[in-house]
């Protein structure tokens, strides 16, 4: 491969919109291991959360997507490939942005939402609670700073 054609695709995959209709493969293989990425994905996808029994399953998989596509991405800049090798790892690396993507975007369980505005709430009524027992309540300090 040319210098310029790896060039090329190191950039095509660092591009913003690089993931914009690309697809999930259908498998990958991470680290030796065969993975249905694609069922994978939209198994925890369709749930639009992920439930706390999943959570570090998908964490994991998110780990082990990061590391293969550095892996991938260091074989485009520095590894001794044909053209079309590099277009089916530049494919593969956009493949996998797109599945990172897909599991980025699931966001808590209501529960777990709930649960952590309650948190925060305590906290903001804790720490008043702090400063009026100690006397740095906001009104003095507004005064003070007048």
């Amino acid at each position: 491969m040319q210098e310029y054609e790896r060039k090329q695709l190191l950039e095509r995959v660092e591009r913003e919109g690089a993931t914009v209709g690309a697809d999930i493969p259908e498998t990958i293989t991470v680290q030796g291991e065969e993975i249905d990425l694609r069922t994978f994905v939209f198994e925890i996808k369709r749930r639009e959360t992920v439930p706390s029994g999943e959570r570090e399953r998908v964490e994991q998989a998110k780990r082990n997507l990061r590391r293969e596509r550095l892996e991938r991405l260091e074989r485009i800049e520095e590894g001794a490939i044909s053209r079309e090798e590099g277009e089916d790892l530049a494919r593969s690396i956009i493949g996998i942005d797109r599945a990172l993507n897909a599991l980025e975007s699931l966001g808590l369980t209501d529960l777990e939402r709930e649960q952590m505005v309650q948190q925060a709430q305590d906290r903001k009524r804790w720490m008043s609670f702090l400063k009026k027992a100690l006397g740095q309540d906001d009104d003095q300090a507004t005064r003070r700073g007048r």
